[in-house]
Formats: structure tokens, C-alpha cells, sequence
């Protein structure tokens, strides 16, 4: 071989090699990289006001959160909570981002979360009522005029933070008595954690008369819980507005832009049957703030927007 066939042999070698040596360094290309770590998803959480057993909420609200997952793209919780004023908290203290909220934890909600608004609320909740129950013993029958021959004897509401167990009904009495509750029965007037307890209470004769959500009481009446030897009701109240779901301000800021939109979506969407009778209503409607002036200042008249 001549030089300059070796020269030529050499510098291809040469080329050769180089190249081979730039194919090892070059870069990885994107197929080869490691798979990116998957984006943190956050949870939403919800609560509410615990009127009812705690076992019957847990069956209707994650059953409801199973089907908001599934709506929303997001994990979705339940979280309960040991008491009304508890249930504020968590929205307050964004431990919660939406609440299940009668209408007087509603206003309380809205004075310390400026901001927070209701998006929905059941069918039945535009036009609430409250039933007053009695013992037996106390021979007082249903009638529609509002039953003045409670006055003397003892009383219970239900919760104290309870629209139709309390803020309704103390309205009604200091209305139709003419004095506050606090002095118009034998006693002072007894609360109840919920709505199942007042029925209890008077049932056994604890109290000769209270105050329950009728939603609480038709129910237990469907399941064959009231003995109606011992316990009936007297008088039905006017109707008033209750019930709601309220979110935390900040909702589509912490979980996307449009979240409060699609949430409010989904709970208007909601046909199941069997779910709606764990929640107890029929359907949801649309709400807004506006809807629940008159439980703020019956609130605030009674000095209950801060308790």
C-alpha cells in the first residue's frame, strides 16, 4: 500500500472512531429519559353539621364523595366533625373546602369567611319546617294554630347551633308566647346534640315537648322508630329556608380554575335514588348567599350569629 493509501486508510479510521465517540456522549433523547414523577393530586375534603347518627351520615357522604371523585377528576373526603361550630372551623381554617351547612352555621360561616358563598341546596331546603313534638303524658294534640298551652312546661331544642331545631323555633316562641324560650317553660330550656336525640328525650319523657327537623322526624317515622303511644306531633311551623352546601373562597384557587362551576354541576346533577335518600332530600337546586338574608338577621336579632 502506497502513503498515500495509508494516509486515506488512517484518516477514515480516524473519522470513524470520532464519530463513534460523539454517538456515545451525545445526549439521551427523550424516549430514553426516566419517566417524570407523577404531579402531587390533592384532596378535596368536606364536612357536616352533625344533626343526624353518625353512621347514617357516613353511609350517605362518602357514598357522595365517591361520586364527586369520580365527577370532579379529584380525590374527594369526607371528614366529620364532633360538633356545629366545629364544621364552621374547618371551613375557616381551610381544613375543609365545602360544607354541609344549615342555614344559621351557613351566616356564621359567611361573617368569619368573607367570601365563602353557597352553591346548592336540596330541593326540600327552600322550604323547611320545624315540628314540635310532645310526650304523651302531656295530653296535647296536633293542631295548626301554634300550641300556646306549651308554655309551662319543659322544653327542649335541638342542637344549639340548629337552624330547625333551634334558631327557628325560638324565633316562633318568643312570637307566638311573647317572651323568650328562656322564660316561658318550667326550667330552662334543654339542647340535644341532634335531631334523633330531641326525639328521644321527649319520647321517654326527659322533656314534655321539643323541637326536631321534620326531615329527621318523617324518617324515623318511615323506619318504625316512633312509638306513637308515646310521642307525637303537635304543630308543623311555617316554612323557611335551610340547608346548603357552602365553599371555602379560595376553592378554584387551590383546585383549579372552574372547580366551584363543575362542583356545583355534579351535586345538581345528582338523580340516584339511593343516594338521594342517604342525604335525605330529592334533588339539589341551586342557592346563593342572598337566599338565607332572613336566617341572618333572625339570627342576628336573637344574638345566635356568634354562639
Amino acid at each position: 500500500m502506497n502513503i498515500r493509501k495509508r494516509f486515506v486508510t488512517a484518516l477514515t479510521a480516524l473519522v470513524v472512531l470520532a464519530l463513534g465517540c460523539k454517538k456515545a456522549d451525545a445526549p439521551a433523547t427523550p424516549t430514553d429519559k426516566a419517566p417524570a414523577p407523577a404531579a402531587v393530586t390533592k384532596t378535596l375534603k368536606f364536612t357536616a353539621i352533625p344533626d343526624s347518627s353518625s353512621k347514617d351520615m357516613k353511609a350517605g357522604f362518602e357514598t357522595l364523595a365517591k361520586v364527586l371523585s369520580t365527577e370532579l377528576g379529584f380525590p374527594v373526603e369526607y371528614t366529620s366533625v364532633n360538633d356545629y361550630a366545629a364544621s364552621v372551623s374547618a371551613i375557616k381554617n381551610k381544613e375543609c373546602h365545602l360544607a354541609w351547612f344549615g342555614g344559621l352555621t351557613h351566616v356564621q360561616c359567611v361573617k368569619r369567611v368573607p367570601g365563602a358563598i353557597a352553591i346548592a341546596q336540596g330541593v326540600e331546603d327552600a322550604a323547611f319546617k320545624t315540628y314540635f313534638i310532645a310526650n304523651a303524658s302531656t295530653g296535647l294534640n296536633e293542631s295548626a294554630e301554634f300550641p300556646a298551652a306549651i308554655a309551662g312546661k319543659s322544653f327542649t331544642f335541638g342542637n344549639a347551633s340548629s337552624t330547625s331545631g333551634r334558631l327557628m323555633p325560638e324565633f316562633f316562641i318568643a312570637k307566638n308566647l311573647g317572651k323568650p324560650a328562656a322564660q316561658a317553660f318550667k326550667g330552662s330550656p334543654g339542647f340535644q346534640e341532634t335531631h334523633d336525640k330531641t326525639i328521644e328525650a321527649v319520647t321517654a319523657g326527659a322533656y314534655e315537648v321539643g323541637a326536631v327537623n321534620y326531615k329527621n322526624w318523617d324518617k324515623a317515622v318511615k323506619a318504625g322508630k316512633i312509638d306513637a303511644s308515646k310521642v307525637k306531633v303537635i304543630w308543623t311551623s311555617p316554612t323557611y329556608v335551610d340547608y346548603n352546601w357552602t365553599v371555602h373562597p379560595d376553592l378554584d384557587k387551590d383546585f383549579g380554575a372552574g372547580t366551584t362551576d363543575k362542583l356545583t354541576k355534579a351535586l345538581l346533577a345528582i338523580k340516584d335514588p339511593e343516594l338521594l335518600k342517604l342525604l335525605k332530600r330529592s334533588g339539589f337546586i341551586a342557592a346563593k348567599n342572598e337566599d338565607y338574608e332572613s336566617i341572618r338577621t333572625t339570627a342576628e336579632t336573637l344574638g345566635l350569629m356568634d354562639k
